[in-house]
């Protein structure tokens, strides 16, 4: 493994924020004993460390299917043995902020849905909200459980060049990619215990019982001991592991829509003893398909009759309908208004500027920029309908400057965010990577966020994209329990 001062001198000038290491090339406070440690394995134990890990997940089936080979076979998710570690001090405010955020978002989604204050109060721009692709006319009045909307989110973390937090994106429909946060874990602790001694690191192990919790909570009035089940659209899903994972975890039954029945507005599951009356459903499978009639009517996955079983409170189901609206890119801009006026606070984690192509004005500036800017659609995830700025071709600028001219409301734009790096362990030798973080935040009878989330690695050479389905791997987040000297106590993480 190379020495601190070699590492000093790849990373001095490199722009970025490096969160294991400082502009001296010596490791931050909170990293200096696990450098230390690696530094004593060195690289061939290391990299045999590695593929140890990565055989274990090979074992345990820990797959992501988004970027099959040619011959359609899962990969294996990508993983780094190098953990990330984030200071209680730092971990504090992010988890302060993210509460403040799902608890404007949940209000936001309850009175869009309901009286709509905010915007026949124009507190934000109400044709921004209505003309979403992703707000559902058809849940206006609908009710859901103690008025929650979104019960399961993952919310988007980067860190710029001054290693400051922003969020990225909001994730309120079915956020994938808790399970790596826990098989992360599960791999860390069986190959590379040792790292563990002499830091208090927070467990994520608790996640699967909150979340267990929470689902329970949800069921209607007057049933003591619910049914919960996790509706997944089958094994072909790109996170099909993550549902099987979950439920197993969860003890509940893992089931396809053919598996349930709705007679008389009640929800049933098919089991070898007959039909069992199903009281809370944790669905991973988006709005459109979640009811032939409801949505889709082609849709083969879902359950015929549930949304009128959900309105009648005979089912509750997790996340609600709807949410959609609130992952959107453009509202995602007015985020910070939205706090000012459910929670009269300021933002405690800042939004990413953008420009949203709806905007006569930010249109304008994103048309004359877009070789500095990442355009993106409102709808979209996974790294997919994205133009980098900086990196695209004429050709490809034109494109999406028709694209957007044409579709002004489907598109948003942001400044390119340097995004941290933390060195990554590539054949025996370290180099730089980007990073994010997703943490999950449950919501329920208190909002709760597990210490942590996936930190996602830009694993291609110079890319800053993290995404799983671009290829993109991940690695083991540590949260501190506390901080002293020896930790980064002054919040160096």
């Amino acid at each position: 493994m190379p020495s601190t001062e070699s590492l000093g001198a790849t990373y001095q000038t490199n722009g970025f924020y490096d969160e294991m290491l400082a502009t001296d090339g010596q490791p931050r406070p909170v990293y200096r004993r696990l450098y230390e440690r690696l530094n004593r394995l060195g690289p061939a134990e290391l990299q045999r460390r590695h593929e140890l890990a990565m055989q274990m997940f090979r074992n345990h089936g820990i797959t992501f299917a988004v970027y099959p080979d040619e011959q359609g076979n899962e990969k294996v998710f990508p993983f780094d043995i190098i953990p990330r570690v984030i200071s209680a001090r730092a971990w504090k405010r992010l988890e302060a902020g993210l509460k403040q955020r799902l608890t404007a978002l949940n209000l936001f989604l309850d009175d869009v849905y309901g009286a709509k204050l905010i915007l026949k109060q124009r507190a934000i721009p109400p044709e921004i909200v209505l003309s979403s692709p992703q707000y559902m006319r058809e849940v206006e009045g609908l009710p859901v459980p103690h008025g929650i909307h979104c019960q399961i989110a993952g919310i988007d973390l980067v860190r710029d060049h001054k290693g400051q937090f922003f969020v990225l994106e909001d994730n309120l429909r079915t956020p994938s990619g808790v399970s790596y946060v826990l098989a992360n874990r599960h791999v860390m602790k069986r190959v590379l215990p040792d790292l563990f001694a002499g830091y208090p690191v927070r467990p994520v192990e608790g996640y699967v019982h909150e979340l267990l919790r929470h689902l329970r909570w949800l069921a209607p009035p007057g049933v003591d001991d619910p049914t919960v089940v996790l509706l997944t659209p089958g094994i072909n899903n790109a996170a099909y592991y993550e549902h099987l994972y979950l439920a197993k975890q969860m003890g509940i039954e893992l089931v396809e829509g053919t598996d349930l029945v709705v007679d008389q507005d009640q929800v049933f599951m098919r089991t070898t003893r007959g039909l069992r009356p199903v009281h809370v459903i944790y669905r991973r499978l988006d709005d459109e398909w979640l009811d032939p009639i409801f949505g889709r009517q082609e849709s083969l996955v879902g359950v015929a009759g549930l949304v009128n079983a959900y309105r009648a409170g005979n089912v509750a189901i997790a996340n609600g309908l709807g949410n959609g609206v609130a992952d959107d890119k453009a509202v995602y801009a007015l985020i910070p208004k939205i706090i000012r006026y459910y929670l009269d606070e300021d933002p405690i984690l800042p939004n990413v500027h953008t420009y949203v192509c709806a905007i006569d004005d930010d249109r304008r500036y994103v048309l004359e920029h877009l070789e500095e800017l990442v355009v993106k659609t409102v709808d979209a995830s996974g790294g997919y309908g994205m133009l980098m700025g900086p990196t695209s071709t004429q050709e490809e600028r034109d494109l999406f400057r028709r694209r957007i001219e044409a579709r002004p409301r489907a598109f948003i734009a942001q400044p390119v965010v340097a995004l941290s790096v933390q060195p990554i362990l590539d054949g025996g030798h370290l180099r730089r990577a980007h990073q994010d973080l997703r943490p999950f935040v449950l919501t329920g009878p208190e909002v709760h966020v597990t210490p942590g989330g996936l930190t996602r690695v830009a694993l291609k050479p110079g890319s800053l994209v993290v995404n799983s389905s671009q290829g993109g791997g991940s690695r083991d987040t540590w949260v501190m329990a506390e901080d002293d000297r020896d930790y980064g106590g002054d919040g160096d993480a």
